[in-house]
């Protein structure tokens, strides 16, 4: 691992995981902000919205996918876990199109921007593969190394009917020439 990945990956996981330990120990400071979002999935799902278990959820998501990445055991599932997690906190703690107190409002769409960017980062996580090949370019390898497969048998299947052929004429014209 490279010493870049060593530094940033913590540093990009502390927040997710002060923040969720924070999430998990008082989670009536985030109870009101969740709420419009959890009512309306609670709506689509027709049950009764428990908002404190989602922010206690979200709140162990950030925990589980910050150390996850930050340890570097599984970074690329810790930050698709920070991903899912980062988007409802986002759109429900900072809705800065909704306030309508200027001050407020810019406190707001700035917290929203800082989002925005860890979001950045995350995505980045997510698809480093540490400079070793991806599944997609492997799933390719080996679709590469079966058509290969596939072409050098059609070619010795090719080869082998040619022989038999050229082994059934020479052996008919063996037996044509006995009997003459």
């Amino acid at each position: 691992m490279s010493l870049i990945r060593r530094v940033a990956r913590p540093m990009l996981a502390a927040m997710f995981v002060v923040g969720g330990l924070d999430q998990l120990r008082n989670p009536g400071s985030k109870v009101e902000g969740a709420r419009p979002l959890v009512t309306k999935l609670a709506d689509v799902s027709g049950q009764e919205p428990d908002v404190e278990l989602a922010v206690r959820a979200n709140g162990t998501a950030m925990v589980l996918g910050g150390a996850l990445l930050g340890t570097g055991f599984a970074p690329r599932l810790g930050a698709t876990i920070l991903v899912g997690s980062l988007l409802p906190t986002t759109i429900s703690g900072h809705p800065f199109w909704s306030i309508d107190d200027p001050q407020q409002r810019t406190v707001q769409r700035i917290q929203f921007l800082k989002n925005t960017g860890l979001l950045g980062g995350l995505l980045l996580a997510v698809v480093d593969t540490e400079g070793k090949p991806g599944l997609k370019y492997r799933a390719g390898m080996v679709s590469d190394s079966v058509e290969r497969n596939v072409k050098q048998t059609r070619k010795e299947a090719r080869r082998a009917a040619k022989t038999a052929r050229r082994e059934a004429r020479l052996a008919a014209a063996q037996a044509r020439n006995a009997i003459s």
